[in-house]
């Protein structure tokens, strides 16, 4: 996964009014990384606003619907960056060139999936309790464990298929050269001054890509078919 921001080390201008970044160079930075990479599966997720009012309320939603870690640390950084001004946040240094090592794709509502199932291996494991009564005790207290576990991955799941939000998104894949020339077309909203693009990047997105689909469009409107809701 590659982030473009405003807050990213040599990336975003930098003035004494706050750090700001266009599409066309977000996009040109995600393009970089991509050049020289074998075939793979790419999808790129972008926000983008004139005003700093508006960045932060496209971040939040975005955050909301999709609560990646590295999003919600975007938001804090841009909430930081509108109260002082100029953020002081020790930022990582530059990368030159190349993807980044696979990480895990991991949310809060994978990660609360994740302790349901341990909880449900620790169920099947009781049975090395000596004492029955006992046995019966721990099974009570997983069952119960496991059953609010669950509840509450249901209610937020439910919750999160609930929302959605409107951003820009491009997906393909080939090769990197050719991705990254393709990626660099038609850049949306030139004139914008604060983006965050994203870039998913591996053998397989299939998953990612079905959470976005294409907002209904009124009759005779010439709006790009990047516009995507996730």
């Amino acid at each position: 996964m590659v982030q473009a921001h405003p807050f990213v080390y040599g990336l975003g201008q930098r003035t004494e009014t706050g750090s700001y970044l266009s599409p066309t160079n977000a996009i040109k930075h995600i393009a970089k990384k991509l050049v020289g990479a074998g075939e793979i599966d790419i999808v790129v997720m972008m926000v983008c606003a004139k005003t700093q009012a508006e960045f932060m309320n496209l971040l939040q939603l975005f955050s909301a619907v999709f609560p990646l870690p590295v999003f919600a640390q975007v938001e804090r950084m841009a909430k930081t960056a509108a109260n002082l001004q100029v953020t002081k946040m020790q930022l990582p240094g530059a990368q030159f060139g190349g993807l980044p090592k696979p990480q895990t794709l991991s949310t809060t509502n994978s990660r609360a999936t994740m302790n349901a199932q341990l909880i449900e291996l620790a169920k099947n494991s009781a049975g090395s309790v000596s004492s029955i009564d006992a046995m019966k005790s721990a099974m009570s207290r997983f069952k119960s464990t496991r059953e609010t576990a669950l509840k509450d991955i249901g209610n937020k799941l439910a919750d999160l298929l609930g929302k959605s939000t409107i951003i820009w998104s491009f997906t393909g894949f080939g090769t990197g050269d050719y991705l990254a020339e393709h990626l660099q077309k038609e850049i949306p909203e030139p004139d914008a001054i604060l983006t965050l693009a994203t870039l998913f990047a591996g053998s397989e997105l299939s998953s990612l890509k079905g959470m976005l689909h294409e907002p209904a469009k009124p009759t005779n409107t010439s709006e790009s078919n990047n516009h995507i809701r996730t």
